[in-house]
């Protein structure tokens, strides 16, 4: 189950392994499909970390990555931002792409 993010706590729950962030509100109707693909994901796919923010909670986080729409995905790599990604996507497709980051953090 994806746990809810931070400003305050971000480095903390990013500084290790693949974290994927994911950015969404209540009322965005993609947010309502890839949120619970992700939640998904994170339970089979060993190395995949996902955690969320509501930005309507706390605007600070999608300030600090310039997320211009959401859903959007920061995905850390060992504390690091390496990519976003926005927009909803078929979970067949997310899931070779988290398999492809996975194998290229493990390389």
């Amino acid at each position: 189950m994806p746990q809810t993010v931070t400003f305050e706590n971000i480095d903390t729950l990013t500084q290790s392994g693949m974290v994927v962030l994911d950015l969404w509100a209540p009322w965005c109707g993609p947010c309502k499909i890839l949120s619970p693909m992700l939640a998904e994901l994170e339970q089979e796919l060993d190395g995949l970390t996902v955690i969320k923010q509501n930005v309507d909670d706390d605007k600070r986080l999608a300030e600090q990555y310039h997320v211009q729409s959401i859903p959007t995905m920061i995905v850390f790599q060992d504390g690091k931002a390496v990519e976003k990604v926005t927009g909803a996507f078929p979970k067949d497709k997310l899931r070779r792409y988290f398999e492809k980051k996975i194998g290229e953090q493990s390389d």
